[in-house]
C-alpha cells in the first residue's frame, strides 16, 4: 500500500483566465501564485479550508464544452470535484444569490447535494452535512438503511 498522507490539489484546465479566477474567488478561493499560466502552468487557488485548486491553461480546444460530461460517449477522466459544505441550505442560497446555475441535485439519507459548473463547464458537487458520499454509496450497495 502507498502511504498517502492527504489529497494535495487538483488541476483543472481552463480557457478563460479572468472568468475562471472570478468564479473560484466567488467560492472563496484566493489566487496565491501564477506559476506561468500562459505557458500551461498553474494559477494556484487556495481556499481557507486548505483546498488547493490549480487552474491550468490556456485550453486550446472545446472552449465551453466539457468532453467528459457533455457528450453521449464517455471518455475516461475526472468528471467532477466534490466539496463538503457546512450547510446545504445556506450553500444553495449563496449559489443562487451569485447567479450560479444549479445543474443537478440529489438527496439521499438526509444528505443534500447540488451540482454547479464553472465557466468551462467543469462540475463541482457541493455535498451537505451528513455521512460521506463513500459511506452513503457503500450502505446503499450493501442494503443498509
Amino acid at each position: 500500500m502507498l502511504d498517502i498522507a492527504k489529497f494535495d490539489h487538483i488541476g483543472i484546465r481552463i480557457s478563460d483566465r479572468e472568468a475562471s479566477v472570478a468564479f473560484y474567488e466567488t467560492l472563496g478561493f484566493k489566487q496565491i501564485a501564477d506559476g506561468g499560466y500562459d505557458n500551461g502552468h498553474p494559477l494556484v487557488m487556495l481556499h481557507p479550508s486548505g483546498i488547493n485548486i490549480n487552474l491550468l491553461g490556456p485550453a486550446t480546444i472545446n472552449r465551453g464544452h466539457n468532453v467528459l460530461m457533455d457528450e453521449t460517449s464517455k471518455s475516461p477522466g475526472i468528471t467532477h470535484l466534490a466539496l463538503k459544505v457546512e450547510d446545504a441550505e445556506a450553500t444553495e442560497v449563496f449559489v443562487n444569490e451569485q447567479g450560479i446555475a444549479i445543474t443537478g441535485r440529489r438527496e439521499f439519507r438526509g444528505t443534500k447535494t447540488i451540482f454547479i459548473r464553472d465557466p468551462d463547464r467543469n462540475v463541482l458537487e457541493l455535498v451537505g452535512p451528513g455521512p460521506s458520499v463513500a459511506d452513503l454509496i457503500a450502505d446503499h450497495v450493501h442494503g443498509e438503511a
